[in-house]
């Protein structure tokens, strides 16, 4: 009888997380076993005949100046975009979750941009940034500013898509900020009062430390999110823009490789250098969390 109980929560166990082992699988294990099985392979011609070529790919990509500026920038753009966006989404989730009126309302307003499409944000941010009709230069001209080549500028260009990615990831994390303010006891806050700490001081004494498991959960996401950086660029920047490589991604890098000059070989080794340097990010965090994550 206990032999047949335990059968029966077994089986229905696996019965419950069958979907999502069987998605894991499907749409994440076997593209993985496959990316790393194409990096050594240079793709046949119309996608047949694959020719084995070992670590070819892997010595051409090392070779590739075009590779490392791919890496650069995409380090440069989660540099800009990840500090500055969770630092503006846990201003704002503090003062959502304060004594303000119409919280909700702009709860939505700042969660908007995570359901719209990335498409249409990045076509809107590109009307935006046009040179000679922006509304972006059109202030500019009001106070007497020349105006700006926001996607076209090699300087310019890679800050202009990193406020785009800024823009489009305060919502999501203030939304996580604020259930995290949300399980901070009240207690703390109340004795604070009573010995005198003011709110910005409880703010570095109480909010943050409590808040921190959050914001590690946080910033490993952001990061990981900003490496692969791609619609974006990809409609903002095509290979004729003159800043083009000055904000080509690592994964619009295995895009072009990939399908436009279909060597699918190399774009999986393209992919794998961007795996690797999110590994040994993401191993990094880990190992450095022990010492500024505080767990209640």
């Amino acid at each position: 009888m206990i032999v047949e109980k335990k059968w029966n929560e077994w089986s229905w166990g696996w019965f419950l997380i069958a979907p999502t082992v069987i998605g894991l699988i499907v749409l994440n294990i076997i593209p993985i076993i496959q990316t790393v099985y194409l990096s050594f392979f240079k793709s046949g011609d119309f996608g047949r005949g694959n020719v084995f070529v070992g670590f070819g790919n892997y010595l051409k990509m090392f070779g590739d100046p075009q590779v490392w500026h791919a890496v650069g920038n995409t380090l440069m753009y989660t540099v800009l975009v990840v500090p500055i966006s969770i630092m503006i989404a846990m201003v704002v989730a503090v003062m959502l979750n304060g004594n303000l009126g119409g919280k909700s309302l702009y709860r939505t307003i700042y969660f908007i941009p995570m359901v719209a499409a990335p498409a249409a944000v990045t076509m809107v941010w590109k009307w935006l940034y046009n040179t000679q009709f922006g509304l972006v230069n059109y202030g500019l001209s009001k106070l007497g500013l020349p105006p700006v080549e926001w996607t076209s500028s090699p300087t310019v260009a890679l800050l202009s898509i990193a406020i785009i990615g800024i823009w489009s990831v305060i919502g999501y994390n203030m939304v996580l900020f604020l259930a995290g303010l949300q399980e901070i006891p009240k207690d703390y806050y109340e004795a604070s009062d009573i010995d005198g700490a003011g709110k910005f001081r409880q703010f570095f004494v109480i909010t943050l430390p409590l808040v921190s498991p959050t914001m590690f959960f946080v910033l490993i996401t952001s990061i990981i999110q900003a490496m692969q950086v791609f619609d974006v660029i990809y409609m903002m920047i095509d290979v004729t823009n003159p800043a083009y490589d000055h904000t080509v991604s690592l994964v619009y890098l295995f895009y072009n490789s990939s399908f436009k000059y279909s060597d699918k070989g190399y774009g999986s080794a393209i992919v794998m250098l961007l795996l690797i340097l999110i590994l040994i990010i993401t191993v990094f965090q880990t190992r450095a969390q022990k010492k500024w994550v505080n767990y209640m």
